[in-house]
């Protein structure tokens, strides 16, 4: 698996992908089998990364609530 960096270029540009309006978690813009692959460690450290890169960036996606498991959501508007 490749670092932490490469996979939050990988889940920046997999959100070009979405609809305006959709609601999607940092895992969604993987396939299951690659994120099972990342080791938890890097899955949490990806997670703090892209919620820094939305915040951040005055971009399409923004931060909404969070889950009943504590993982955030976002929304592309």
């Amino acid at each position: 698996m490749g670092d932490v960096n490469e996979l939050l270029e990988e889940a920046i540009k997999e959100t070009e992908n979405l609809n305006e309006g959709e609601v999607f978690l940092v895992k969604d813009l993987f396939k299951g089998y690659v994120w099972n692959r990342i080791p938890r460690k890097d899955r949490l450290l990806l997670g703090t990364l892209f919620l820094n890169y939305v915040n951040k960036m005055e971009g399409n996606i923004k931060a909404i609530e969070k889950t009943s498991s504590n993982q955030q959501r976002y929304q592309k508007v």
